[in-house]
């Protein structure tokens, strides 16, 4: 429907001014990772060892395949398909669910075998990194479970409130894919 592209807001610059601030951080963030890694390789390499890679493989494919659930509820709303857009975001955000079900059970474990912030500098940045990134992960159910609620009709701004929540959720998703990369694949290697 030309109407649902005729009604976009002006809320997709501002996620993406919000998105390239948040990222900046994440730089900086990453960036202290890093030397602080090459300071300790060896602590590093042997912290992340511990990490259950099967548990980061699993939640990167969770949140990839709702983020792809997410961009074709986008293509529906652009068409005007509110019914597909429905099914695709509750899809989307069941798949997504299983994520903080895969962590809690993964911080769970750790804890239960005595890894906490405390036990060294790579798990304070594990927890803390992972941490921040449950917080967006969070928001980002929130925002489309929002979504959800308002695609039972169709009403001005809806396209940009789709879109703004969907680069959102994609931003959880590419954080995570650095995460697992920076986190679970350095004790693989």
């Amino acid at each position: 429907m030309r109407e649902m592209a005729q009604h976009r807001s002006g809320s997709v610059p501002g996620i993406l001014t919000f998105i390239a601030a948040d990222t900046a951080n994440f730089i900086l963030f990453f960036g202290y990772f890093m030397v602080e890694r090459m300071a300790q390789p060896a602590l590093f390499a042997r912290s992340a060892a511990m990490l259950d890679i099967r548990l980061g493989l699993l939640n990167t494919v969770i949140l990839i395949t709702s983020g792809w659930l997410v961009a074709l509820s986008v293509e529906a709303a652009r068409a005007g398909e509110m019914d597909k857009v429905r099914r695709r975001l509750r899809l989307a955000i069941g798949v997504g669910l299983c994520f903080g079900v895969v962590k809690t059970i993964e911080y769970a474990d750790k804890m239960a075998h005595g890894l906490t912030p405390q036990t060294d500098a790579f798990f304070t940045f594990y927890y803390v990194f992972t941490g921040i990134h449950l917080l967006h992960y969070g928001i980002g159910i929130a925002l489309l479970a929002a979504t959800l609620v308002r695609a039972r009709r169709i009403e001005a701004g809806f396209a940009g409130w789709i879109e703004s929540c969907a680069l959102f959720w994609h931003m959880v998703d590419l954080l995570w894919v650095f995460l697992f990369a920076m986190l679970y694949l350095q004790g693989a290697l």
